[in-house]
């Protein structure tokens, strides 16, 4: 395959290299100074020419290689490099090689013009003259081969600070216009607003003076940073003569000579790191590495505050912010090489984060091609380690929960079945309403560790009761362990006694068929659970009671026995249990699709709750319990209309003992019949055997 020739000498340049190396295309590189072949980076497909060629030069490179094409990549203010390779190429090869002019995005047009702080001028030597009536220093961006027209003037020379490349060249042009060593700023772009910002401010600038360089020359982010400080922009406007293609066009043009595919935009390597409590001691390492290469940070203004680094600063922490300012950066300068953005999280990135939902955002966003980046995520210590660390304290088996900006209805209930809970809180009206929920509880005995402002220099660990913690008042954010002497336990399995539920002349499942009833449910946890015909609730509290992670919707048409299923609510501390009252099926139309349904009555409509709970999900899980022979010929009836697995029919006979004098006689209870199947969904074979 025959080379690409490449003359370079702006971003365009290097990054044109680095696309052709990846896509495996062979080039030949020609740079001007020593510095531009050191920021080049090494290949073995690219080849690199150090030194300034005029144009019988450039023919007769042209003569000793073999090109498929040529690319102008040279600074668009080099006009005369331009002439010499486009007179050189039609010289050796005519129209039989192509050759194409790379050229920059612009972001403002007009020469002469004002805008606010910014003013153009057409010549450097008028952008001189200027400068002499204004006051205060200058920073020059605009490169050490100009300089000497700024240094005519004595009063504008004292007072300039000059940005130029870090090669010996441009610091020889300095020490020939006399340019001292404090006044040179010998760096290699490109820059960030906030490093431009930070410059301005260190070296008290009052107007900056750049070319207008287009978007890949770093000109939006000195005038963002200009306007951020209030400096002055004196602008020397480009050529207006200047043509040429886009990056995107030139790739274009070249995938089409050499048949193979180059990439056109950059990529954002993204980090989503766990920064701990917030100090900076507190951070990993590796975060803290990360963080300070970063071009880009994201998070909550408070974490960005203070961080000082060069990167530029977005104070965003939700995806719907996060994702289109990323969008934004990879569009605002699709030619930058790859940018590094770390996105900040207090506390650990797997711990009550939003770091997992902006990672699926995120991947959603790469996988369907609107963003090009890479994504990983970093720990880090979270507030919970950290106060059980100063505390002396275990967590791997405490129960751990955040009311951190939600609520957490059942607070008391939890606390009471474990011995030690981390709880995170928002602020200190959290604190205070935790102490009202354990006293409202008669949980007094409990001892509250606050954890306030942890690893900052205000840090306090202290011990409080639960009147104590409603008095705090110092806002901030605090992490609290809860030790409970008097936790009972968490009841692992159902059992309550029918005697220990609010009843009243309510009809009630008797506690042995509520048991069966139940574990022929089969539930699992995140478990959806209507209890249709619910009475005075014993079903659905029961099953509640078993995890927090199961939703129960009891479901009663009578308005007393409602009352009874929200004060046995009340009773157990349940606040995952909704009382619906209404009639079934027309009630349950605005509930959540359920996954399991207990049917205790119906009021002589099964085959419509039937047909209602099969359509809002084909897979349920249902128990039926029926106390006639003509209600079990009904049941047998209506499932012939669909198609069941796991069918199971159990007759329950319960009898009770009862006290006759001195002797203890056997009392039966009316026999029950406890039906339970699996819908099968449509598209699903049905097991005949089962039916």
């Amino acid at each position: 395959m025959k080379e690409i020739l490449i003359f370079a000498g702006t971003t365009e340049g290097r990054l044109l290299s680095e696309r052709l190396a990846e896509a495996g295309i062979p080039h030949t590189l020609c740079v001007a100074t020593e510095y531009g072949e050191m920021v080049l980076g090494r290949h073995p497909l690219a080849k690199v020419h150090q030194g300034r060629m005029n144009r019988e030069e450039i023919e007769a490179f042209l003569k000793e290689g073999s090109f498929s094409a040529v690319v102008d990549a040279t600074h668009p203010y080099a006009e005369e490099i331009t002439h010499n390779i486009k007179s050189a190429v039609d010289r050796v090869y005519g129209n039989s090689l192509p050759c194409f002019r790379l050229g920059r995005e612009a972001v403002l047009q007009g020469v002469g013009d004002t805008e606010g702080n910014v003013t153009f001028f057409e010549t450097h030597g008028a952008c001189a003259a200027a400068l002499e009536k204004t006051e205060g220093h200058i920073l020059l961006t605009t490169g050490s081969k100009e300089l000497a027209a700024y240094c005519i003037s004595e009063e504008v020379r004292r007072r300039l600070y000059v940005r130029v490349l870090p090669d010996r060249g441009s610091l020889s042009l300095c020490e020939e216009q006399g340019i001292r060593g404090k006044q040179i700023i010998a760096m290699q772009g490109p820059f960030s607003t906030e490093l431009n910002k930070a410059i301005l401010c260190q070296y008290r600038i009052s107007c900056l003076v750049t070319k207008e360089s287009g978007r890949s020359g770093g000109y939006p982010e000195k005038l963002e940073a200009a306007r951020k400080v209030g400096a002055r922009v004196f602008v020397i406007g480009r050529p207006e003569a200047e043509e040429g293609e886009s990056f995107a066009g030139i790739c274009g043009c070249l995938e089409g000579i050499c048949g193979k595919k180059i990439r056109t935009k950059g990529q954002i390597d993204i980090t989503l790191a766990g920064i701990g409590m917030g100090h900076e001691d507190n951070m990993t390492k590796e975060v803290e590495k990360a963080i300070r290469e970063a071009d880009v940070l994201l998070g909550a203004e408070r974490m960005l505050a203070d961080l000082h680094t060069k990167a530029e600063k977005y104070p965003f922490y939700q995806a719907k912010q996060i994702i289109p300012c990323l969008r934004e950066i990879q569009d605002r300068n699709p030619l930058m090489g790859n940018r590094r953005a770390v996105v900040l999280f207090s506390g650990d990135s797997g711990f009550y984060s939003g770091c997992q939902a902006l990672h699926a955002a995120l991947e959603k966003e790469i996988r369907e091609g609107r963003l090009e980046a890479s994504l990983r995520v970093m720990p880090g210590i979270s507030s919970v380690a950290y106060l059980a660390a100063c505390v002396g304290e275990s967590y791997q088996d405490a129960a751990v929960y955040s009311i951190h900006g939600k609520e957490l209805p059942d607070l008391a209930r939890r606390i009471g079945t474990h011995p030690k809970t981390f709880l995170l809180t928002s602020g200190v009206r959290d604190v205070n309403r935790l102490g009202e929920i354990l006293a409202e509880a008669g949980m007094d005995a409990c001892e509250i560790v606050t954890g306030y402002s942890l690893s900052y220099a205000g840090q306090r660990i202290e011990r409080h009761t639960p009147a104590e913690c409603r008095e705090l008042t110092a806002e901030g954010l605090y992490t609290c362990l809860i030790r409970n002497p008097s936790a009972a336990g968490r009841r692992l399995t159902h059992g309550i006694a029918d005697g220990e539920f609010i009843r009243d002349r309510i009809p009630m499942t008797k506690e042995e068929v509520r048991e069966v009833s139940i574990c022929k449910l089969r539930l699992r946890d995140m478990a959806v659970v209507y209890d249709i015909g619910s009475g005075t609730g014993s079903i659905a509290v029961e099953i509640a009671g078993l995890s927090d992670g199961i939703q129960v919707y009891a479901v009663e048409r009578k308005k007393e026995a409602a009352a009874l299923i929200e004060q046995n609510r009340e009773k157990y501390g349940l606040r995952n249990i909704t009382v619906v009252e209404g009639t079934a099926p027309e009630a349950l139309s605005p509930l959540p699709a359920a996954t399991h349904a207990f049917i205790g009555g119906s009021g002589g409509r099964l085959k419509e709750i039937l047909a209602v709970l099969q359509k809002g999900n084909p897979g349920m899980r249902v128990v039926i319990n029926a106390v006639s022979v003509e209600t079990i010929c009904e049941i047998k009836e209506i499932l012939s209309l669909y198609k069941v697995t796991g069918e199971e029919i159990v007759q329950l006979q319960v009898s009770r003992t009862r006290r006759a004098g001195s002797y203890h006689m056997m009392q039966a209870e009316n026999p029950v019949w406890i039906c339970a199947f699996d819908f099968v969904p449509p598209g699903i074979p049905g097991n005949a055997d089962e039916r």
